[in-house]
């Protein structure tokens, strides 16, 4: 089988592309950048600037299935323009996609797009699970809405389509752990707002399994992939520290200066999404890393 991964030197996609390679399964990639692109057998690039709609079309030669991962982070400062550029990085990308499928004789079947749980509105009590129609009213809530929308246009082509909504990314290097983990070095860790929200979190390994399981098992329609057992914010916080040998002696900081400081962007860190993981655990993946204090012992 050859797959076509987009994001493919990302955080996720590099994780991905290896486990795919492993398995026997040949990989295309898309970058923007042409001193990435190799050319091996298991492994070829090929260039794309959806900016100016430029695709080198040999991209989806003999690929079966395309996974979409392409995004700007959504961790950076939100001017008004970046926030243009966090949407159109995810949609005008797939738009690219379509308009190459419809455009050239193919063999795709398959078009897997990754999402995020921030489409469920904040919460303390509700536990959400892939067919709450409730939608966040806030940016994070839009970029997922437009995202989805862009991924399900693929089911017009006849293409099977799945959308996995991502937690928050625990990794060694890269994602919110990264970030997390720098005052906690200083001695400087605190709790967020009340420290109550609920983290619904996933390790890398697993978030790369779900994709290639998805991949290997043709999943379709959405599945969350967090782990099954989410954590507050405080005891992320805590266990983190604990790992790290650092104590949390600072009181939680506050919701307004979260807001001064953070601005608009402020809703990541503050807002509660309790995530199930029932449906892909149906489905029959195995989590490898369903408790914290375990995931975080392998990445500190």
């Amino acid at each position: 089988m050859r797959v076509l991964i987009t994001g493919a030197t990302g955080l996720i996609g590099s994780k991905l592309s290896q486990l795919c390679r492993d398995k026997g399964i040949k990989v295309n990639y898309l970058t923007t950048s042409k001193s990435k692109i190799k050319k091996e057998d298991d492994y070829q690039g090929f260039y794309w600037d959806p900016k100016t709609q430029e695709i080198e079309k040999g991209c989806i030669e003999g690929v079966k299935i395309i996974i979409h991962l392409a995004g700007a982070s959504i961790a950076e400062p939100w001017s008004e323009s970046y926030k243009r550029k966090i949407i159109k990085s995810r949609t005008e990308t797939a738009a690219l996609l379509y308009k190459t499928l419809e455009a050239n004789m193919n063999q795709v079947e398959n078009f897997i797009s990754a999402s995020a749980i921030g489409v469920y509105p904040s919460s303390l009590e509700k536990l959400y699970f892939e067919d709450n129609n409730e939608k966040a009213d806030n940016f994070v809530g839009e970029v997922v809405r437009k995202w989805e929308a862009s991924a399900d246009k693929f089911e017009g082509l006849g293409l099977d389509v799945a959308k996995i909504r991502v937690g928050l990314v625990l990794a060694e290097n890269g994602g919110m752990l990264e970030k997390i983990k720098k005052p906690i070095s200083l001695n400087m860790g605190a709790a967020l707002g009340s420290g109550k929200q609920w983290q619904s979190w996933i390790h890398i390994n697993d978030l790369a399994g779900i994709f290639l399981y998805a991949i290997e098992n043709e999943l379709t329609g959405v599945f969350n992939a967090v782990a099954p057992n989410p954590v507050t914010n405080k005891e992320l916080t805590n266990e983190l520290a604990k790992k790290m040998g650092k104590t949390v002696w600072l009181p939680n900081v506050p919701k307004f200066a979260l807001k001064a400081l953070l601005g608009e962007m402020s809703q990541i860190v503050l807002s509660s999404q309790l995530v199930s993981s029932k449906k892909i655990e149906e489905v029959g993946y195995n989590f490898e890393y369903t408790n914290l204090a375990r995931a975080l012992g392998d990445l500190t």
